[in-house]
């Protein structure tokens, strides 16, 4: 993949055609689910989203969100990918390349994002705010919370490994393809400069979530995942890293679901898990930056020789 080759479509108008597709794909998607959930649970339409938020029917909005989130993010992607390149997949980062030194190097990196994201939510939650939009805020972040607690109620070993796939893993790889393989790819051939790629994208990943009190952390670990797309140029190891995040969110809530307890009281105990955000703060990017030295020269061992304008800014990292 020469990443600095002239396009057949400007950079603005392949923008034009992702964002354009994934909103269209949104609202098609989302529309599509309430009609089958409607059907499928008996309910009006307009009661279909206080019907998923029941316990009862946690299946139904896992396997809804799922397929919603399939054609809202992977299709425009892969739409994206298959007009500018007769190699769609391999457009996107699904290649062969891959060490095992890479992979290992990446579950260690996922350690120290968790930490450094769980920091940075603590870090979050004391930036003073206006009341109006702290109160708004919290409203959105309960209304997460709640659709989360459905999807994530577990009772038995089959529950936990339905929610690995469709909570952790499928959103794993829709949204890598969308936003590293994908959006970042048409950012970092735009302009240029591979440092304000992955910023932008990972502060519009975290955005997409709707979540202040997450904002920070998630921004923290888009730049993470974002950095080892484009080292690697490899969405597997995106999607490792991505999985094995929120697989641990899902063990949790897993856990707590077995003993009867909510969802606040995960955050509760992340919190008192990592009470010093700001010693662990810069201790994790440390640790992170030491990993991605090695991570650098591993992938640059196994990669193909690239281009001298795509090496000097590389080393410009």
């Amino acid at each position: 993949m020469n990443t600095y080759q002239q396009p057949r479509i400007n950079y603005i108008s392949q923008l034009a055609i992702l964002i354009g597709g994934v909103g269209v794909m949104l609202v098609i998607s989302s529309f599509a689910m309430i009609l089958v959930a409607s059907n499928a649970l008996h309910v009006p339409l307009m009661q279909v989203p206080d019907a998923l938020n029941k316990v009862e029917n946690a299946n139904a909005a896992r396997w809804l969100n799922t397929a919603a989130a399939f054609f809202g993010l992977f299709v425009p992607a892969f739409i994206w990918a298959r007009i500018i390149s007769h190699k769609p997949f391999a457009q996107i980062g699904f290649n062969n390349i891959i060490s095992g030194k890479q992979v290992f190097l990446v579950i260690l990196m996922s350690l120290a994002a968790m930490v450094l994201s769980n920091s940075l939510s603590e870090l979050n939650q004391v930036i003073p705010m206006p009341a109006k939009f702290l109160a708004k805020a919290k409203q959105l972040e309960k209304m997460y919370d709640d659709a989360i607690s459905v999807m994530a109620n577990m009772k038995t070993t089959q529950d936990y490994l339905l929610s690995l796939f469709v909570i952790a893993l499928c959103p794993a790889i829709f949204e890598e393809v969308l936003f590293r393989g994908s959006f970042q790819q048409i950012l970092t051939n735009w302009t240029k400069k591979p440092w304000l790629a992955v910023l932008i994208t990972s502060i519009v990943f975290s955005a997409f979530h709707g979540s202040y009190f997450g904002f920070l952390s998630r921004a923290a670990l888009g730049a993470v995942l974002g950095f080892i797309f484009y080292y690697s140029r490899n969405i597997w190891l995106n999607i490792l890293l991505h999985f094995l995040n929120n697989a641990f969110i899902v063990t949790m809530l897993y856990s707590l679901s077995r003993s009867g307890r909510s969802i606040t009281e995960i955050e509760k105990a992340s919190n008192a898990s990592l009470p010093i955000f700001y010693i662990w703060i810069p201790l994790s990017i440390m640790v992170l930056v030491s990993m991605f030295i090695r991570f650098k020269k591993e992938s640059e061992r196994i990669l193909p020789a690239t281009v001298p304008e795509e090496r000097d800014e590389r080393d410009l990292l």
